[in-house]
């Protein structure tokens, strides 16, 4: 995948499929979009995702690898974990804005990933001075590093321009970009002492809020797959990818207006994420 590969009529940019060979090879066959509403949304909810796909490019650990299948789970590989709440303190700290701390089992490891779902697909990283710190508390040791030079390599001031905005990833005066992810639910797919995979089923808003804006906040459905490490203190991320879906049918609803969006942005907080 390349950056060149962002408007494809699609209404974001997936990271390539995990189950088939190299997780960060060719991108997926785009699907065919027609609506006006679809193709105007493009270029923000598209963008978001591409330059990590991109930096992800080179990692050799298939997605899905980094665990075994099966095996040291209470609930069987796949299935499906009551949505209750389990008693069990989900996190003891925090790592500048992110949850850490996670404790060293299934439900842990589930909590890091929904919890780095929505780091990654924030606002946030898109700014520079907010870039690093997000990448080295999501990412293990030298996956971070490396990370970091790629993603900003990525976020040049070309791509940012594409998202209309400068070159420390802020929206024009009179305008506020949204990008927030809100995990539906996790599933563990694959699981040892040392190793976690665990698939994260996203649901977001993205777009820039404004009277004149070219690219209105639009939502998606999505699932983020992460290959997680134990590093001894806590869960880290070795390499993730997205595909969309699973997606339910959308409602006749009348959208709001931007500056209600904007409005609501500024004033719901968001959460720490726990199974």
């Amino acid at each position: 995948m390349s950056l060149g590969d962002e408007h494809d009529g699609q209404t974001r940019t997936r990271l390539p499929e995990g189950n088939t060979g190299d997780p960060y090879g060719a991108p997926r066959r785009p699907a065919t979009r027609s609506t006006r509403s679809l193709a105007v949304a493009v270029g923000v909810v598209v963008l978001l995702i591409a330059a990590i796909a991109f930096a992800n490019r080179g990692n050799d650990t298939p997605a899905g690898s980094a665990a075994p299948r099966g095996g040291g789970n209470d609930t069987p590989a796949g299935s499906a974990a009551p949505t209750a709440a389990t008693g069990t303190r989900p996190v003891t700290g925090k790592n500048g804005t992110i949850a850490a701390g996670f404790a060293h089992d299934e439900q842990g490891a589930q909590s890091a990933a929904a919890n780095y779902a929505v780091a990654l697909v924030s606002a946030d990283i898109l700014k520079p001075d907010r870039r690093g710190d997000i990448v080295r508390a999501v990412f293990a040791g030298k996956t971070a590093t490396e990370m970091e030079a790629k993603l900003d390599k990525a976020y040049s001031k070309t791509f940012l321009d594409k998202l209309g905005l400068d070159e420390q990833g802020n929206a024009a005066a009179g305008m506020t970009y949204v990008s927030r992810t809100a995990p539906v639910g996790t599933k563990v797919t694959g699981y040892s002492a040392d190793k976690a995979a665990v698939e994260v089923w996203c649901t977001g808003v993205f777009g820039t809020a404004g009277v004149s804006s070219t690219n209105p906040v639009t939502n998606d459905w999505f699932t983020m797959t992460f290959d997680l490490r134990w590093t001894g203190e806590d869960w880290k991320v070795d390499s993730f990818s997205q595909k969309e879906g699973p997606a339910p049918v959308n409602t006749d609803r009348t959208a709001s207006d931007a500056d209600a969006i904007a409005k609501a942005v500024q004033e719901f907080g968001g959460f720490t994420y726990a199974r």
